[in-house]
């Protein structure tokens, strides 16, 4: 790896394109690196798992709604939409969208923390739109995904965007960019466009996460999605776009960041250098923000060391500043504690998430957010006992180590009502790469059967596994059956209602 300083340009500076930062990003996109094994198997199991959290996810009102609004664009020849039948085509950006968007509602797949957070998973559903329309082979869209996480772990390596209530949205564009790209086998100079407007129109405010949290949270990656591919069709017109994106004095870090005075450092492979940090990235075990996978796995432990519950008389949970002021108190969001919030919040609120897994000994995608289960009395009561605490031993616990070896979890304090206390923590959930659990291949496809096992056939689940285990082998000649077929009654069809039917 090579890490590139990216500073912020003087009034009237100029600097040659091969020296800013979007060009050093489609260099390493177009970089004819050999496909690395591990990393392309790793491919296999986010794509498993992506359509797994999707398919839970598929009858969800914002699903639906975005399902409504690629259903308004077929084409022949185009993308699958998950659930529909694969002879079902639509177009790429409108079918890329649909999918992300059922990826990304239950905030239940990947993630990556560095210098800023992201899901590096939301980049899986346009790319397979984008190879499905273009007729690619499944070594291309493992060469675009395993791209796609390369570019987007390197910017959130190298560039903070949450401490300016920037979104982690901001890298997702440019990262899908480069992925379409590398499948493509795009040239540099032509990426070099794509990746510059990718990056100028993936930029929103963090308000997307803040306060009464919105169904657009999950829409958001496949709209992303959408920017990126109209980024890289332009720039295969021959168009240009804003240079340079972020150097530029009137660029994303002058601007929107840090500042006239912001330098940043940003890792990329070098020439030949397969791309492997999709190694580095982690899956979720729990449908919650990642914040709260590792205090869900210790409410587990907790639960049997604490015989009544109601004798509890606070818990208090010494954490990193990032759970803090993302999931915890220090967001000052009411909402938080509000049994009556949206889904979107709940799974946002580690308050929320603790009790019900203190009290249940379980999560549920679906029960775990239930009205009926967020307003029962016992739990509103023990809820609004619990609280978080920013804790710098931990926020160094979590800043200073390198990706895999940073501690996401907390120490928790049960104080009771006689004054006695119980205290324990964790470092990282337990399906971290340094859990006590590891998600291996069987994890993921345990955790697909778990989660369709009401929706798909046995026959369907068994063909779409073996068509992902297959991209590995180069066996597949239609990307087409990387989807998964539900009964026409299983799925929910939203009446043509929008500006598009």
């Amino acid at each position: 790896m090579k890490v590139h300083e990216v500073r912020v340009l003087r009034p009237g500076q100029h600097l040659d394109r091969e020296e800013q930062l979007a060009w050093k990003i489609a260099a390493a996109a177009a970089n004819p690196a050999p496909l690395d094994p591990a990393a392309a198997a790793m491919a296999v199991n986010r794509i498993i798992d992506d359509h797994a959290v999707a398919l839970a996810a598929i009858n969800r009102a914002p699903v639906v709604a975005a399902r409504g609004q690629a259903l308004a664009h077929p084409r022949a020849g185009g993308a699958t939409v998950l659930g529909l039948p694969r002879d079902r085509r639509f177009d790429c950006a409108w079918a890329g969208y649909a999918n992300a968007t059922a990826i990304r509602e239950l905030d239940f797949n990947d993630s990556f923390f560095a210098e800023d957070s992201s899901h590096p998973g939301d980049t899986i559903g346009p790319l397979i739109a984008v190879a499905q329309q273009k007729n690619l082979s499944g070594p291309d869209l493992l060469r675009g995904i395993v791209t796609a996480y390369e570019i987007q772990v390197d910017l959130v390596k190298g560039i903070a965007l949450n401490q300016y209530r920037i979104d982690h949205m901001a890298h997702l564009g440019p990262a899908v960019a480069g992925g379409i790209g590398a499948m493509l086998g795009l040239d540099t100079a032509t990426l070099y466009n794509a990746v510059n407007l990718a990056a100028h129109l993936s930029v929103s405010t963090r308000q997307i996460r803040k306060g009464t949290i919105s169904s657009y949270k999950a829409n958001a990656p496949g709209y992303i999605g959408q920017v990126a591919m109209t980024a890289v069709d332009r720039a295969l017109r021959g168009e240009t776009s804003p240079a340079p994106i972020y150097e530029g004095d009137y660029g994303i870090l002058a601007i929107l960041l840090g500042g006239p005075e912001m330098v940043c450092h940003v890792p990329l492979p070098e020439t030949g250098e397969p791309k492997r940090a999709i190694l580095e990235t982690y899956p979720k075990e729990h449908s919650a923000g990642y914040h709260g996978q590792a205090l869900i796995d210790l409410a587990f432990r907790l639960r049997g060391k604490i015989p009544d519950l109601e004798a509890v008389e606070e818990i208090v949970m010494h954490t990193k500043r990032l759970t803090h002021v993302v999931m915890g108190c220090g967001a000052g969001d009411p909402e938080k504690y509000d049994p009556k919030a949206s889904r979107e919040t709940l799974d946002h609120s580690i308050m929320y998430i603790f009790t019900v897994a203190l009290q249940d000994g379980a999560w549920d995608h679906e029960a775990s957010y239930a009205p009926g289960r967020a307003a029962r009395e016992d739990t509103v009561r023990l809820w609004h006992k619990v609280r978080t605490v920013e804790d710098p031993e931990w926020t160094q616990r979590f800043t200073d180590p390198l990706p895999l070896d940073k501690h996401h979890g907390a120490r928790v304090v049960v104080t009771f009502k006689d004054g006695s206390t119980l205290e324990e923590e964790i470092a990282v959930a337990d399906a971290h790469p340094r859990g006590a659990r590891p998600f291996q291949r069987d994890d993921y496809v345990a955790k697909f059967k778990a989660l369709t096992l009401d929706l798909v056939t046995p026959d369907e689940a068994a063909r779409f596994l073996a068509a992902a285990d297959a991209l590995t082998e180069g066996q597949n000649e239609d990307l087409g059956g990387i989807t998964v077929t539900l009964q026409p009654e299983r799925l929910t069809l939203a009446p043509p209602c929008g500006l598009f039917d």
